[in-house]
């Protein structure tokens, strides 16, 4: 610690650190290894000055040269390779959603991206998804970043809300003196075409004599897109049912996973009948003639089944996934410093930047929704209607994916702007020097998403009932021939009736361009969010006035005003109900909280025999929040140095997470869900109380239920909601031995537990809810439950937000570091050692907190490994340096592990195995400000398993492309 008799120039020199960037302490190992060694080293976790492993907490910490070691210009891809980071919201674990789409982040803990903090040189950053705080981390440029300082566990009390699980701080090169040159290349080895390609300049000058810097950015960075049938191991593989099962616990797998499962009762091509019996399901050839779809081998549901031999016609769901998105991203950005004295400086840095993203979707298809007039259809094969006339049907069921529109791709474009101004610098009254910060930050995202190709359903049943007009001769709509129409008939067409076109669905591509023009349309969603906020932070000591034994006691305080809007707009023909997608409504919310904090470090005990350091920390934080009320967050730290080789840290706190406007304020808005029926036979003996349940609702006994289609939802958030709270502990210890010089071990001990946890009320849950009670159905999720009054299939669940959740998560985490100088041995070079391991010991999410026994284990489960860990070796010598990188993921189950979840037997496989990655890298200076780095990742080419197509978020943990090259090119002139 410093003390009175520093110089006054060096304690200034820490305090302006300890408040620089608003939010981090300078850490200075000098204040430990002599005055003449100061530097400014801003590290994440606390405002008040001191040595990264004097910190309480566990930092992570990412270079520049760790991150040009990925290969890809996806900043959350990077993130993701962390064993503490999940990959659940990166570009290939958003690949599902059209909202998200392109939108990479970091989720800490696997506790979600919204309980995720991220912020850029310590100050929030706005939002990049509707409704959300969650950044988008595609919108900062690789080439700009300096470090990454990663925290975890809670830390609102420090930061404020959704520091839940912890902090991701991004900090970006500044005061760059030069012109700089960045170009990278990444591909595929093995033919897949995964290739990404960045270009970049930053420019930098010092102005007014040395008083100031400005620097200029401009980057475009393009990431190809990638389908599923693009990968190597696709096969459409899926999950049968065993035939050779004879029930539960008989030893013998109940479900096999197989490659090659489609549907036949559904086809590109059409398929008439698609309810009927094996032998009664007609498709079509390519140019419409009919021909009768195969029998499956095995079953999956009603709707799929395998094919061992392959189906032409049949639908595939893998031709329509993808696993990236097509992404081209331009940004453009500049900074200015400027000192107006020797202490006071203003700052301010502002980027554009601009994202385009094509995302693939299944088509709009019509599941038995529609029907051909057998009799009258001019476009059906002669052979076909007279089959089907002898068989007595004169209006045939059909269904057809509409691939001849193109599929419903995600057409977005985002655009963000953000700008940082602030004045920071040193002030001094009395003896005290005091370090400040104030800033003004403004950010704003505008996207624009299309939904292309969608259906007008309406309109499409106008023109599938086609007929020949008398008058003409040609095909027509039969509403646009009175003739042919009958007493009772009325135009269906909802949308320019007079303008129907008859539409030939028999076949792949038949229909006319006009009759596909008028039963599509797109659907155009916008989002406007903003986030201003102001504030500022002082720090100082109490060396003037007052010092304990272990030296004066540290202070920051500072305050907070912020605001938050997120507006989403439909065109108004989707918000009519036009078509087929949700007929979402426009939403608008917005919040402002004022914050306070106060951070105090006490240095109790120094230089003692028994106590080299023993250091107390605490922080407190006020928020009153406009949607959700007061909030506190608080936290205490102790760190115990007995010897000078071992330090004993811990943390312990509360944290905050208010409601984000999508879930205090989104409208009631329809939409779409999967369900797996829980009366179904297959489900119904999951739960003892289902059966008579089931039957109380009045379902039958064996009800096979259609639930490989999505049904209705309707959602919305709830204004009434509070902020969620969770306590966060991690303890553990830093060893340094003096013996073993340069080598550093961390072993901490984590737990977070959250209570009164914001969750969504999945579709799911509510129906099984609503039979698995005892005592009878539980009319509470029941009555937000629709089932067809013939079918008993359901068909809309009513669903929304609720404070009802509770997560917890528990584990360790241990980081080693080994510098290692080869002359001690006789050798050449340098070589730098790091293994990083996390061990998940639980990982569990109560949907319901009053309901504990009915808890979804997620730890050990496909995304959530209990074992990860990384191993680096990284040998320097001369202008040379050697990288290689291994990851292990442990064993993870594809079953539910859940106490009332699966067996083994449910699932074969039921488990994917172990997998082990290496990374292959070198970096050469070849002149003077040129460097060149080549790499190989997934050098051994190792994949998961087949069946594992990265086709969700969690399956995002593994490696579905294999083995890739990059180069990267730096040219400092």
């Amino acid at each position: 610690m410093l003390n009175t008799k520093i110089s006054k120039a060096v304690r200034l020199a820490i305090a302006f650190g300890a408040a620089s960037t608003a939010a981090f302490s300078a850490s200075s190992y000098a204040a430990e290894e002599g005055i003449e060694k100061v530097e400014r080293i801003e590290v994440t976790g606390s405002r008040i000055s001191k040595p990264k492993l004097s910190q309480p907490a566990p930092i992570v910490t990412i270079s520049a040269a760790d991150i040009a070691k990925a290969g890809t210009p996806d900043l959350g891809s990077i993130l993701a390779e962390l064993p503490a980071i999940g990959s659940t919201d990166t570009l290939i674990g958003n690949n599902d959603s059209n909202e998200d789409a392109g939108v990479s982040s970091a989720d800490l803990r696997r506790l979600g991206a919204s309980r995720t903090l991220v912020l850029v040189n310590g100050k929030r950053h706005v939002a990049g998804a509707p409704g959300s705080s969650q950044v988008d981390l595609t919108t900062i440029p690789a080439a700009l970043i300096e470090r990454i300082e990663i925290i975890t566990g809670g830390a609102s009390a420090i930061y404020g809300s959704d520091a839940v699980s912890g902090v991701v701080n991004v900090i970006l090169k500044d005061n760059f003196d030069g012109l700089q040159l960045n170009a990278s290349i990444a591909n595929s080895t093995e033919g897949v075409g995964s290739k990404s390609n960045s270009v970049s300049i930053l420019a930098g000058t010092d102005i007014a004599d040395g008083r100031g810097n400005m620097t200029f950015f401009v980057g475009k960075d393009h990431i190809r897109e990638v389908m599923a049938n693009d990968l190597r191991q696709s096969d459409n593989w899926g999950t049968v049912d065993n035939p050779l099962s004879e029930g539960e616990e008989d030893g013998i797998p109940d479900r096999l996973t197989v490659p090659r499962v489609m549907s036949e009762r559904i086809s590109e091509n059409t398929v008439i009948n698609p309810f009927g019996a094996a032998g009664d399901i007609y498709t079509f050839a390519n140019n419409g003639s009919p021909e009768l779809m195969p029998a499956r081998e095995f079953s999956n549901s009603f709707a799929f089944g395998s094919f061992p031999e392959g189906c032409q016609y049949c639908f595939k769901l893998q031709d329509y996934e993808n696993v990236l998105p097509e992404l081209e991203r331009t940004t453009v950005g500049s900074t200015l410093n400027y000192n107006l004295t020797d202490n006071h400086t203003f700052y301010s840095d502002f980027k554009f930047v601009r994202s385009e993203i094509q995302q693939q979707f299944q088509p709009s298809f019509r599941f038995g929704d529609d029907s051909i007039n057998v009799v009258d259809n001019p476009y059906l094969d002669e052979g076909l209607r007279q089959q089907l006339l002898s068989d007595g049907t004169t209006s045939a069921t059909m269904s057809k994916f509409y691939g001849e529109l193109g599929n419903r791709s995600a057409d977005n474009k985002r655009e963000l702007f953000r700008f940082v101004g602030g004045f920071e610098g040193l002030f001094t009254l009395g003896e005290t020097d005091f370090a400040y910060d104030t800033y003004y930050v403004y950010g704003q995202t505008d996207n624009r998403r299309k939904t292309l190709n969608d259906l007008v359903p309406d309109n499409l049943v106008a023109a599938l009932d086609a007929v020949i007009d008398p008058a003409t001769g040609e095909a027509a709509c039969r509403s646009q021939v009175p003739s042919l129409q009958g007493p009772d008939y009325t135009d269906p067409a909802s949308v320019n009736g007079g303008d129907c076109t008859p539409y030939n669905p028999f076949g792949y591509n038949q229909a006319s361009a006009e009759a596909k023009d008028w039963v599509s349309a797109d659907v155009t969603r916008t989002d406007r969010i903003t986030q201003e906020l102001i504030g500022g932070s002082i720090t100082f000591d109490t060396a003037q006035f007052l010092e304990l034994q272990g030296g004066a006691i540290g202070f920051a305080a500072g305050f907070e005003y912020r605001e938050e809007t997120s507006e989403s707009n439909t065109d108004e023909f989707t918000k009519a109900g036009f078509l087929t997608n949700a007929a979402t409504p426009d939403s608008y919310g917005e919040f402002d909280v004022t914050e306070g904090f106060v951070e105090v470090s006490l240095p109790i005990l120094a230089g003692l025999s028994f106590a080299k350091e023993l250091t107390l920390d605490a922080a407190y934080r006020a928020a009153d929040y406009s949607h959700a009320g007061n909030a506190d967050a608080w936290k205490v730290g102790l760190l115990y140095r007995p010897f000078d080789d071992i330090r004993v840290r811990g943390t312990y706190g509360q944290a905050v997470r208010a409601p984000n406007i999508a879930e205090a304020f989104s409208p009631q808005s329809p939409g779409f869900g999967r369900v797996s029926d829980p009366c179904d036979a297959d489900n119904i003996n999951d739960n003892p109380n289902r059966v008579a349940n089931c039957a109380a609702l009045g379902i039958p006994a064996g009800f096979e239920a259609n639930d490989n289609v999505s049904i209705d939802t309707v959602s919305g958030g709830n204004p009434d909601l509070e902020s969620e709270t969770s306590t966060s502990l991690t303890a553990g210890f830093v060893w340094t031995p003096s013996f073993f010089e340069n080598f550093s071990m961390t072993i901490d001990y984590y737990d977070i537990e959250i209570e009164d946890a914001i969750s969504f009320i999945a579709t799911q849950s509510i129906a099984d809810n609503c039979v698995d009670a005892a005592g009878g159905p539980d009319e509470s999720f029941c009555s937000q439950i629709d089932r067809d009054p013939v079918t008993n299939d359901v068909d809309l669940i009513r669903s929304g937000y609720l404070n009802a959740a509770a997560i917890t998560t528990r584990g360790i985490e241990a980081d080693f570091d080994y510098d290692m100088n080869l002359s001690d041995y006789d050798y050449t070079g340098e070589l730098k050692l790091n293994l990083f391991v996390n061990h998940l010991l639980e990982l569990e999410d109560f949907e319901f907190q009053n309901r504990p026994d009915k808890v979804n284990v997620e730890n050990g489960e496909v995304g959530d490994p209990e074992w990860q860990a990384r191993l680096s070796a990284t040998y320097l010598i001369d202008d040379y340096t050697v990288n290689w990188t291994t990851r292990f993921i442990d064993r993870s189950a594809r079953i539910e592990l859940s106490p009332d979840g699966d067996i083994p037997e449910d699932l074969s496989p039921a488990y994917v195995g172990s997998i082990v990655t290496h990374d292959l890298s070198a970096s050469y200076q070849l002149l003077d400000g040129t460097r060149i780095d080549l790499g190989i990742r997934n050098l051994t080419d190792k994949l998961p398993p087949d069946y594992i197509s990265a086709s969700g978020s969690n399956e995002a943990i593994y490696d579905v492309i294999g083995r890739r090259f990059f180069a990267n090119l730096s040219i400092d002139f």
